[in-house]
């Protein structure tokens, strides 16, 4: 039978943090509770000439690449993965590295040191649920799994 097109919702991509920083090994990779919303962001550095012998008309070739991604969620206090996301807003350096994982609906994997940028530690209106929202930074070139059949 033919591979059949599939759409997933949100909800099947699964995000983990190892909250031992860069020591972190697979068992201390978890998921963070209560995360609402992601953003990815991959950006293309493009570098752009003008050679005199394209009469006028540009070139450009993409030499680097940046991903990163936008949380926003829920602040759960007593989750690990939470916890340890929160606690990185006091901390800067080194202190803010770790590993990252995220697993796509499709199975595909992408996995990457990171810089944790905490930038609503807890918050908002009076009658809400205390906010947590941060971003994720990719260091360096990250391993990309793709789906297995």
């Amino acid at each position: 039978m033919a591979d059949v097109a599939k759409v997933y919702p949100v909800y099947d991509n699964k995000f983990k943090i190892g909250i031992k920083g860069l020591d972190s090994t697979a068992s201390d990779m978890v998921i963070i509770a209560n995360v609402e919303n992601f953003a990815p962001s991959i950006d293309g550095g493009v570098e752009e000439w003008n050679a005199m012998e394209h009469g006028g008309w540009g070139d450009a070739m993409m030499t680097s690449k940046k991903l990163s991604f936008s949380f926003s969620g829920k602040r759960t206090y007593g989750d690990p993965g939470n916890d340890y996301v929160a606690g990185l807003a006091w901390k800067s350096g080194n202190d803010v590295v770790t590993k990252f994982e995220w697993e796509m609906p499709s199975g595909a994997k992408v996995e990457f040191d990171c810089i944790v940028n905490v930038t609503t530690p807890s918050g908002g209106d009076s009658t809400a649920i205390d906010g947590l929202e941060f971003e994720v930074h990719c260091k360096g070139k990250p391993k990309y799994t793709k789906a297995l059949p």
